[in-house]
């Protein structure tokens, strides 16, 4: 049964092997057609990337009152939704300034690990998410924990 199987096998990666061969040429043969009308060229659209990602990577931050407790809001700029992920330190230190400026605190372990989970995370899954929600109240938890809690360990979302 074993060497039947091995059999079926070998003679269906054959015919395919011919199947591909017959197809290749045809599809040679069409490839060469649109080569004598390479003489006339056809407009291409423009295709444009994106500036590069350069701070600010924060807008602003604003502590808002929620019901489990006080919350740092974040406010991402475009360049900070698209900054690769190696630029968490520089966009962290934007937001414990703004905060400073506002002469409160941001600095604190469970609040950074909170932003890291955003950053890393929120940007790809929840893109268009105004604001990301630091609470200093949430507890500090693994990584995995961290984002096995959508960013939010200890409680709900606010």
């Amino acid at each position: 049964m074993r060497s039947v199987g091995a059999v079926g096998l070998a003679i269906a990666m054959s015919m395919s092997m011919v199947v591909a061969g017959c197809s290749s040429s045809g599809d040679q043969a069409a490839e060469s057609t649109p080569s004598s009308s390479a003489t006339s060229p056809s407009p291409s659209p423009a295709v444009s990337s994106p500036p590069p990602a350069l701070p600010p990577f924060v807008d602003h931050v604003a502590w808002v009152q929620t019901s489990v407790g006080p919350s740092l809001q974040v406010f991402p700029t475009p360049s900070g939704r698209r900054a690769p992920t190696t630029d968490a330190d520089a966009a962290w230190s934007e937001v414990v300034a703004d905060a400073r400026a506002q002469h409160t605190d941001a600095y604190t372990a469970g609040m950074r690990a909170q932003f890291d989970c955003h950053w890393q995370y929120a940007r790809v899954f929840a893109p268009d998410k105004t604001s990301w929600n630091l609470e200093p109240d949430r507890p500090v938890v693994t990584p995995q924990q961290m984002f096995a809690a959508n960013c939010n360990p200890g409680g709900p979302e606010e």
